[in-house]
């Protein structure tokens, strides 16, 4: 079972300018899609008109404070680690809220379809120093779970671009699988890249919880 590392809470306009920042970071950019600079105007105009009807279901990935988590000093962040995930998508936040050590990036369910039970997975870790640790599984985790007890969604997928082995490796750790054959061709600034595709099922996301509940 690996280790338990962050909670999150649902994004509010006051994160608009944090959100703006992370996206347009080069390491983060280069890896979606959709490449073109965020605003805080088109965030604003993302969250009113996707996020506030339900149509998407953000969340800010959280580090949650330990012994070995100390909050920054002088600008400079120390060591991070963490005891618990908490999924903080209601009033648990207001609880959590103190425990907090650092807010690293975010994660989404877009696309949410409720007659057919599907939603487009996607995330992005904003702070580079926190890359490869695992977080950007746990809040995987987190979401699917999400997904599927709170949105009794049946099937979650996602997209990556060829070349971000490091999230194909997290993804797989969080469950999803490699639709063989499905695939695109986009073009980007970095040229003509493959798109690969990967989904989950929540038949098969019950069955690894329920063996996860018998290693425990």
């Amino acid at each position: 079972m690996i280790a338990e590392k962050v909670h999150l809470r649902p994004i509010t306009a006051a994160d608009t300018a944090k959100i703006v920042a992370w996206r347009n970071k080069e390491f983060v950019r280069k890896n979606f899609i959709y490449q073109k600079p965020f605003t805080e105007e088109s965030h604003m105009a993302w969250f009113h008109e996707q996020v506030e009807p339900g149509h998407v279901a953000q969340f800010i990935i959280c580090l949650t404070a330990s012994q070995d988590c100390p909050r920054e000093k002088n600008g400079n962040a120390q060591k991070r680690e963490a005891e618990h995930v908490k999924t903080c998508t209601e009033k648990t936040c207001e609880s959590e809220e103190a425990r907090v050590c650092r807010e690293i990036g975010s994660v989404y369910l877009r696309d949410i379809d409720r007659e057919t039970g599907t939603a487009e997975y996607g995330v992005f870790i904003g702070e580079e120093d926190a890359l490869g640790r695992g977080y950007g599984t746990a809040a995987a985790k987190l979401i699917l779970a999400y997904g599927f007890e709170k949105l009794e969604l049946k099937k979650i997928f996602l997209r990556f671009v060829e070349g971000n082995a490091g999230a194909w490796k997290s993804y797989e750790k969080a469950g999803f699988c490699l639709i063989e054959d499905r695939r695109e061709t986009v073009s980007l600034e970095q040229g003509e890249r493959e798109v690969f595709f990967m989904e989950t099922e929540r038949s098969a996301w019950e069955r690894r919880k329920r063996l996860g509940t018998e290693k425990r």
